[in-house]
């Protein structure tokens, strides 16, 4: 073999439990959290280079890092002391500072700031902003998620996802939604434009002139888009809109549609239609999972270049705006690019999922 000899790594029981939870805990340091999945992942037996590349660092961060615990085991993994001006704030009052941010709450508030967090703990503002900028911490932020409940959900992954990195032959795959309540909105104002230095602004009360429903078809394979406006979003309109898509697609192939749970796509009337056109074949994602149809990202396209700043005085008048964008659109179409199989999805949902769990179990 070539190359320095390693020192052999060997993780007891309550080596390896220390440093699961240091890739896992909220409050770990992100740079400390990958050490300690570099040195996991060369106990479990890989090279320096193949842990690199899973990790996405050098060789020589991993033969670092492998060698300071080999030497030093879990304290190894810490930052060397640095010179310049003594601490003023010892590590025992930057862990008061994140253990106050995480696990409690301010009298007559939601979340801590950064003067109630320096009130509170007798530090300068100044102070509890680097802590808290140090360890990624962000009480003021929040985010939403939803985690499917779908009985079916893994087996609707694979099969949607299987779609999109691998259709059949012979076979047109169409991600098909409709985007309800689509208001036509005239500002009371007339708008002020773009200047240098100024931004262009608008009134912020406006006057509503209808709503209107775009159904639309997405080609994942060329990323045009088969759209249809109607007034309204019944049952009785996406069977209408369904014809559209057979009038559409050449007889010889076979349609697979992606569609979501929508109460308007599993009425009798919907299923008799496919009952009497057997070339379509139905794949519906699985609930709470809006982010597996690809025409929802045509859809936030669409809202964010062409409807969230438009002025449109007349439901015709937005119908003729969309018309106009779709026929914009798919003379430069392109497809949405799907990387990520259905294992490496089901992965990073096991992971969140482990997150979610380790974070419950330490709030209580």
């Amino acid at each position: 073999m070539s190359g320095r000899p390693k020192g052999e790594l060997v993780l007891s029981e309550s080596d390896r439990e220390q440093l699961q939870a240091l890739t896992m805990r909220r409050k770990t340091a992100q740079a400390l959290a990958l050490r300690a999945r570099i040195v996991l992942a060369c106990a479990d037996g890989l090279d320096n280079k193949s842990v690199a590349a899973k990790q996405r660092g050098t060789q020589q961060t991993v033969s670092k890092w492998r060698a300071r615990f080999v030497m030093h085991r879990l304290d190894g993994l810490l930052d060397a002391p640095r010179p310049g001006a003594p601490r003023t704030i010892n590590d025992a009052r930057v862990d008061a500072v994140i253990a106050k941010t995480l696990e409690s709450a301010p009298v007559g508030a939601t979340h801590w700031s950064t003067r109630t967090t320096a009130r509170e703990m007798k530090l300068s503002q100044t102070a509890v902003t680097r802590i808290w900028r140090a360890f990624g911490l962000q009480p003021h932020r929040q985010e939403t998620f939803k985690l499917s409940s779908d009985p079916m959900f893994v087996d609707k992954v694979r099969d949607i996802v299987g779609l999109y990195l691998d259709p059949p032959l012979k076979v047109m795959v169409l991600c098909v939604d409709e985007k309800s309540q689509i208001q036509a909105l005239d500002h009371t104002q007339p708008m002020l434009p773009l200047a240098p230095g100024i931004p262009k602004r608008r009134t912020h009360d406006y006057m509503r002139h209808g709503t209107t429903t775009l159904f639309a078809a997405l080609d994942i394979a060329t990323g045009e888009v088969i759209g249809e406006v109607h007034r309204r979003h019944r049952s009785s309109e996406f069977v209408r809109f369904l014809r559209t898509i057979e009038a559409s697609v050449p007889s010889h192939l076979d349609v697979h549609l992606v569609i979501d749970n929508y109460g308007t796509h599993k009425t009798p009337s919907f299923k008799a239609w496919f009952a009497r056109h057997p070339r379509f074949h139905v794949h519906f994602t699985p609930t709470s999972a809006s982010w597996l149809h690809q025409v929802e990202c045509w859809f936030a396209s669409l809202t964010e270049k062409y409807l969230r700043r438009g002025t449109h005085r007349s439901t015709r008048q937005l119908e003729d705006a969309i018309h106009q964008y779709l026929d914009i659109y798919n003379a430069n179409a392109q497809p949405f690019s799907w990387s990520k199989s259905a294992d490496e999805i089901l992965a990073s949902l096991e992971r969140f999922c482990m997150r979610v769990r380790t974070a419950a179990g330490e709030a209580s």
